[in-house]
């Protein structure tokens, strides 16, 4: 939970720092969050000749991975399903069932939202209308997807609706085939 909101803390301040240092020439910060929960190595790893400190497991593995994706999907955060599990306080949004390079089993990831009791409900329902339009994909419902889609960009543009609508587009003339199971694979970290 602590981890989450400290990156939705980052993610708050980006706004007022980045116009103080682009007033002084400086490149705006952006940052990518992937926070996941689960068993790992941590402490001081190597021989006594060579040692460091570091994390290891497939938990870590998976928060780089998120991390990563916050850029393919325009958010900020990105939690697992376990992370998601921990923090009932706090609200989400589905993003996308993935398949993550090296592994075999799909994944949900969320976007964090915000302590649910603090949020608008301007914000609350732009996330049940994205849960509805993503159930359209992924039941092929692509006509319908991309109405859902379209309004909530029209709403709120953001980078996650349109990636939705162009796979709507993309599959609307490549259609998945009746075994689809809705989970993007992702073939790169």
């Amino acid at each position: 939970r602590d981890a989450v909101l400290a990156g939705l803390a980052m993610q708050a301040a980006l706004p007022e720092l980045n116009p103080r240092l682009e007033a002084r020439g400086w490149p705006p910060v952006r940052i990518g969050v992937g926070v996941n929960t689960g068993r790992m190595s941590v402490g001081n790893m190597g021989s006594e000749f060579r040692m460091a400190y570091t994390v290891m497991a497939d938990a870590v593995n998976l928060a780089s991975r998120l991390e990563a994706l916050t850029r393919q999907y325009g958010v900020g955060i990105l939690v697992g399903e376990a992370t998601r599990a921990e923090c009932p306080d706090i609200a989400f949004q589905l993003v996308d069932r993935v398949r993550v390079k090296g592994k075999d089993v799909p994944v949900a990831i969320h976007e964090p939202l915000g302590v649910a009791a603090e949020l608008t409900p301007e914000r609350l329902k732009e996330a049940e209308q994205f849960a509805a339009a993503f159930a359209d994909y992924e039941a092929q419902r692509w006509d319908e997807a991309e109405i859902k889609l379209m309004e909530l960009g029209r709403l709120q543009p953001r980078q996650l609706y349109q990636v939705y609508l162009d796979r709507v587009t993309h599959f609307r003339f490549n259609p998945p085939g009746p075994n689809w199971d809705g989970v993007f694979t992702f073939t790169t970290k």
